[in-house]
Order: C-alpha cells, then structure tokens, then sequence
C-alpha cells in the first residue's frame, strides 16, 4: 500500500473517530449528557486533532521524499536529498542516513566519501550514528585498509549492539586486507561473547572457514568456532530462526553488503 493511501486512510480513521465521539452521546444519551461528555473528553479529541494536523504537514513537507522512495528513483532521491543536505544545510541524521544509503545502492562509494567529509565539518556527531554506513562504503570502494582504519577508530564508540557491528566490520575488513591475525582476535573475542547471534554466528563462520587456515594458534581457533557454532544453534535452534533473525538485520545498508555471508554462515551453522 502507497505512503499517501496510508495517509489518507489515518485521516479518514480519525475523522470517523472524532464524528463518533461527538454524535453518538448525542443520539443515545441526549444533549444533557452529551455536553457533560464533551466537557470531560475534549482532551482527547484535542491531542487526535493534533496528532492529525502534525501528520499532514509532515506529509505535505515530505511528499516528494516519499514519492521518490516508493517508485524507487534513487538518482531522482539523490539529487533532492543532495539539494536539501548540501544545498540548504539541513543535516539531519534521518537525511544523512537516507543520503547514504542511496549512494550506497548506486555502488557510488565515492559520494559517499565526498558526503563523508562535509559531514564531519558541518556535524561531526552524524557521522558517528552513521559509521556502519561510511565504513561500510570504503569496503565497498576497494579501500580496505581506509576501512580498518576507519573502524578501528570507532571501536568503543556508539551503542552496545551497534558497537558489536562495528567490531565485526573491522575484522572483516582485516580478512579482506588479509591481516588474518589481527582479524582473527576480532573474530574469536566475538565467537565466544557476542550476544548477538547474527554476529557471533557469522564470526565462528569465517573463524572455521577462513582463519582457520592462516593460524598460529589453530587448536585454538577450531575450538572458539565450535563454541560460537554451538551457543547460536542453542539460541536460535534452526535455520528458520537464523533467517528470521538476519531479516531484521538485512533491510540495513550494511547487513545487505554481506547478505552472502549470513546465508552461508546459516548454511554451516544448522546444517553441517
């Protein structure tokens, strides 16, 4: 269903609500009653009319982002999210995040970086709630030592959980520079710890599939993987629950970068 019907259909809701509360007293209680009920309740009929007025004007001031959203015309959103960011300077996280990803779905990692840098001088603290997805472009660039680094940065930064994410794109980009150690102390630190199933799944996995190989220490390495192997399949029993749990993680710009990834660590992990 299109954003606009959506809206349409609250509207409709709404004024249907507010027509019953203001008649219906009326019909079947009298006027007496009613005009004791509206004293009482116009409170509520005040915060819907509110909330109705808010969601229009949201809408109105909004209509051209949704439009290109729904038809799915990212060079068309680029250019209106570049003439409100860069052009009027509304740097906002939603915009930003949604500026990112767009370039992101072009493959133009390089407006990503250009955007990147303007970020950090107009409002240095987008860029921080937004560094899965700038990192995340530098991978998908080829510049995979400027995306360790950049992660490595950011290590005790951000949420929890978005932490976690960050410590796994480090390692990941260590694997793709093949600086298998380093990466490797990611991966095992995450295996064994991570409360995240999706990240601690996909750590064993490149642990037993990858690292391994290129240990130093691989008794070591064998036994963590085997350990994540064993504490995901415990958490989320099947491989139904893995792709369920990936899909709320999929639909980010990051996730669907390594969308190949989770389905051969789902692979491995329920059915080796």
């Amino acid at each position: 269903m299109k954003f606009k019907h959506l809206i349409i259909i609250f509207n409709i809701v709404i004024i249907f609500f507010l027509s019953a509360v203001a008649l219906l007293p009326v019909l079947f209680m009298g006027s007496d009653f009613a005009l004791v009920f509206w004293q009482s309740g116009w409170p509520l009929a005040l915060i819907l009319v509110l909330a109705l007025v808010v969601l229009n004007v949201f809408f109105l001031q909004n209509y051209r982002l949704f439009m290109l959203l729904e038809r799915e015309d990212w060079p068309a959103l680029v250019d209106h999210l570049e003439q409100t960011v860069l052009g009027k300077g509304r740097y906002s996280y939603r915009r930003v995040r949604l500026l990112v990803n767009s370039y992101l779905v072009m493959s133009d990692s390089a407006a990503v970086l250009r955007l990147e840098s303007k970020v950090a001088i107009a409002k240095p603290a987008l860029l921080e709630s937004n560094a899965l997805a700038f990192g995340a472009a530098r991978i998908l660039g080829g510049d995979l030592k400027g995306a360790a680094e950049f992660f490595q940065t950011r290590l005790e930064k951000g949420k929890a959980a978005e932490t976690q994410w960050i410590r796994w794109f480090y390692g990941f980009s260590l694997v793709l520079a093949s600086v298998f150690d380093k990466a490797e102390g990611e991966f095992k630190a995450l295996a064994s710890a991570s409360n995240d199933a999706i990240i601690a799944g996909l750590s064993a996995y490149f642990l037993a599939n990858t690292l391994l190989k290129h240990s130093l220490n691989p008794a070591e390495c064998r036994s963590l993987a085997d350990g994540g192997h064993e504490r995901v399949k415990k958490t989320l029993k099947n491989i139904e629950g893995w792709k369920k749990e990936a899909a709320k993680v999929e639909t980010e710009v990051h996730a669907a970068i390594i969308k190949k990834y989770i389905d051969e660590a789902g692979i491995w992990l329920f059915r080796a």
